[in-house]
């Protein structure tokens, strides 16, 4: 929300400086993001002076140009190459002198410097008014009035606006604060704590009459729920137009674009006081009637952006007795909008039910000032004042008389909030007895009514504008803000609470498994659980009946909880690599939900792994290696080997997201999904290089780290034995065989197996293949002797060749 610090000045007189402001208006509550500057002029004509052309003669070498001596009020008289047809000697001129910067209608800055043109020199420039930004001529030179002195800053003709304009981060709470009145209540609060006594000047409605009875258009309000007051008065006699200087100037300070004087000064209104208006052409309003209702589903409506709508059932309409003309407090309609033409107007004042107008803003996906404030909860007392002084503010800038009275439709008055306030409460929420003479001033100053006072606390009226009020705890947050959160007391005496918790708590494995997963070089992510309904299509295990759909979502590619982490990754690894980040390993904590026929909602904890791109940077002295389906599988045992878990089974994947890979478990409990991500699935992220994945079951690892006792033993005192093995082995046989016949073979001795060199090809016969294997042995009671390894070997070797029909190269 913008705020004009001049605009702002108009309801309270304080000379504090915008930067004191700000920090008030933070400490209150309404957060000041940015200070900005405005100017109505860009640049503000600084270097412009009022200049008096001396002479006026034909440049020597351009038959379109000419050169001047201007005096500027400086020693002597600048020489000035002009181009513009009307210059003149004896003309008072306005001259850009050295070193001024003028600035394009597109807002791009160029400085004024001295230099020559066709062999003249030239040192300033006399400007037309599109030049300045004062206007959009470009026929020649402005000339000014001869009676102005030379010299004078062409500022001080233009009355250019200098202003600060304050960016509030507002909350969504804070409804009441929507316009520069209410955050000037709100400043008047804060600097009267302060002992800082000003007035907040209520524009005045006092000259608001109605001149006659010659148009009156009739109100019928359908559905009081809907709309519980709805104000109007019609106008007549209007000339649209471009709105004065002054009002421009306030609107574009706080970004809006002035558009004609009676939307403008619908605009200025709604962000004077915070009450949204609209005005309709009166001449096409038929049968001088307004329906407010709402109407059949699929009804067409085009708005003003030229779209057109197909509304829904409980979208509440401005209608007149033909057809509907605006969505209400939302946005109006092409047909019955304010143009060039028009003369007469019906002019709206209203409150909307709040619920009605964000579900509607949110069906058709609008956002409006007028639905901001709309639906957050205006006042609803303020509704015919509000209307008083736009129409003045009409009459004022087009024109026009007051032709009907104002049609209050307000059948059930909205009532101020009773509230109870405890001294005793206060204190032990705020951590500090504020005085209690200092807590009436604060609620006071807030105009929140003290209706009676006892000793032990207050009796208070909260006015309906704060919605957001109606708790004892509200009142004790309104205290507190104003009182100012920096000057309650911090204590010297530290409190502090042991908690027992598991060691196998979520979180702490999440930190073991995390910082691991650092030291190697991954980077963690964190994706929105609201995802596309698209993506389970994807995927034969994702089913379209098991996503849980958003009621109202924020768009449709964000309209259901994520059935996988797959897909989010791949989104973060397309960005990336579109950003040249192609080495990429990536983790993510995160959770699935699944929906069932029958109501039942169901979430997993997932731990995601992706890497793609090569393992490692550049370098000169080191070739790249691609990130492979071994590189992965390393991590994703080194992960579970850091949990504790061992004695795993490995089965090739039975999962259509992967073109290749393994599932992993321990008995009944799937742990981990990895493996190379289907090239199909990728080219639908636009991902042209090969992404490995893992996805671990978080619920089923942590619930085997819980019941997972952990053996120490001691380090052995002997050295273990190494001896290998180059066997020729038929091109179906695996390493798993290997080491499984291995272990079966020697269960004692036997401490590890280890391929490390694979060779199929030249010299080899066909259909074979040749592994090289390493066995470790190790007697941790004594020193193993030759005679003792060899048997062992040859144990292995024969079961090697029976069972595997294996050969020693």
């Amino acid at each position: 929300m913008k705020i004009s610090y001049n605009w702002l000045k108009q309801f309270i007189k304080t000379d504090w400086t915008p930067e004191q402001t700000s920090e008030l208006l933070t400490d209150l509550g309404l957060e000041v993001e940015g200070l900005d500057t405005f100017q109505s002029v860009k640049g503000g004509l600084e270097g412009v002076v009022v200049g008096e052309v001396l002479t006026c003669e034909k440049h020597p070498n351009a038959d379109k140009l000419k050169v001047t001596t201007v005096n500027v009020g400086e020693d002597s008289p600048l020489q000035i190459v002009c181009g513009a047809p009307n210059v003149a000697a004896g003309q008072k001129v306005p001259v850009a002198t050295i070193g001024t910067t003028l600035y394009t209608e597109e807002g791009e800055a160029w400085t004024i410097k001295k230099g020559k043109i066709r062999g003249e020199a030239s040192f300033g420039m006399i400007c037309a008014e599109d030049e300045l930004g004062l206007g959009k001529s470009h026929d020649g030179i402005l000339v000014l009035d001869e009676s102005i002195a030379v010299g004078t800053p062409v500022a001080e003709l233009y009355d250019v606006e200098n202003d600060q304009v304050f960016e509030i981060g507002l909350t969504p709470n804070r409804a009441d604060a929507m316009s520069h009145y209410g955050t000037a209540r709100d400043l008047k609060a804060g600097l009267a704590q302060k002992d800082i006594n000003v007035e907040l000047i209520t524009p005045s409605v006092s000259a608001f009459r109605v001149d006659n009875r010659i148009l009156k258009i009739d109100v019928d309000v359908k559905n009081k729920d809907l709309a519980p007051r709805y104000c109007g008065l019609t106008i007549s006699g209007l000339k649209v137009k471009e709105s004065p200087s002054w009002l421009q100037n306030r609107l574009k300070a706080i970004g809006l674009s002035p558009i004609n004087n009676i939307v403008d000064a619908t605009n200025y209104v709604l962000h004077d006081l915070g009450q949204p208006l609209h005005a309709f052409d009166a001449n096409k309003i038929a049968g001088n009637k307004i329906e407010v209702k709402t109407l059949e589903a699929g009804t067409k409506f085009v708005t003003l952006d030229g779209v057109e709508r197909e509304l829904h059932e409980d979208d509440l309409m401005i209608c007149d007795a033909e057809k509907p003309m605006c969505i209400a407090g939302v946005f109006g309609g092409t047909y019955s909008g304010v143009t060039e033409n028009t003369t007469s107007i019906f002019l709206e004042s209203a409150y909307f039910n709040p619920v009605s107008v964000r579900k509607t803003a949110k069906r058709h996906a609008l956002n409006t000032d007028a639905s901001f404030r709309f639906e957050r909860g205006i006042d609803p007392n303020i509704t015919e004042y509000a209307l008083k002084r736009s129409a003045l503010l009409i009459q004022e800038i087009a024109g026009g008389e007051i032709t009907s009275d104002i049609v209050d439709f307000y059948p059930n008055k909205i009532n101020d909030f009773e509230v109870r306030l405890s001294f005793e409460n206060a204190k032990k929420l705020i951590g500090e007895e504020i005085p209690k003479e200092v807590i009436k001033r604060i609620l006071s100053s807030l105009e929140i009514k003290v209706n009676n006072v006892t000793e032990t606390g207050l009796g208070l009226t909260v006015p309906a504008y704060r919605n957001d009020v109606q708790r004892e705890a509200d009142i004790i947050e309104e205290i507190l803000r104003v009182y100012g959160y920096n000057n309650v007391k911090t204590t010297t005496k530290l409190n502090a609470s042991i908690a027992t918790t598991s060691r196998f708590e979520d979180y702490k494995m999440q930190n073991i498994i995390g910082s691991q997963l650092a030291s190697q070089g991954f980077y963690e992510i964190l994706s929105n659980s609201l995802t596309t309904p698209n993506y389970v299509k994807l995927s034969e295990q994702l089913k379209d009946e098991h996503n849980i759909t958003m009621i109202n979502p924020l768009s449709g590619d964000l309209s259901v909880l994520r059935q996988s982490l797959l897909f989010s990754g791949l989104e973060a690894i397309s960005f990336n690599i579109n950003r040249k980040r192609a080495d990429l390993k990536l983790f993510e904590f995160g959770k699935t939900y699944h929906g069932y026929s029958d109501d039942k909602r169901e979430e997993f904890k997932h731990l995601s792994l992706f890497i793609t791109g090569n393992q490692s940077a550049e370098k000169w002295h080191d070739q790249n290696k691609k990130s492979d389906f071994f590189l992965m599988k390393g991590l994703v045992l080194s992960t579970l080997e850091r949990l504790g878990i061992s004695r795993i089974q490995e089965t090739p994947i039975s999962n259509d997201l992967f073109s290749e890979g393994l599932t992993i478990s321990l008995g009944k409990n799937k742990l981990v999904d990895f493996g190379i991500i289907k090239k199909q699935i990728l080219k639908h992220f636009d991902i042209a290089q090969e992404v490995l994945y893992a996805d671990f079951n978080w619920d089923n690892i942590l619930d085997l780290v819980k019941h997972n006792n952990i053996k120490f033993k001691a380090i052995p005192k002997f050295q273990p034995v190494r001896r290998d093995f180059a066997l020729l082995l038929d091109d179906n046989v695996t390493f798993e065989a290997i080491y499984k016949l291995a272990k079966q073979s020697e269960k004692q001795l036997l401490k590890d197996v280890n391929l490390f060199d694979v060779y199929q090809g030249k010299n080899l016969p066909s259909g074979k293949k040749s592994y090289a294997v390493s066995f470790t042995l190790l007697d941790e009671n004594k020193t193993l002797n030759d005679k003792q390894i060899d048997k062992i070997m040859k144990k292995l070797q024969s079961t090697f060749e029976s069972q595997l029909g294996a050969e020693l190269r």
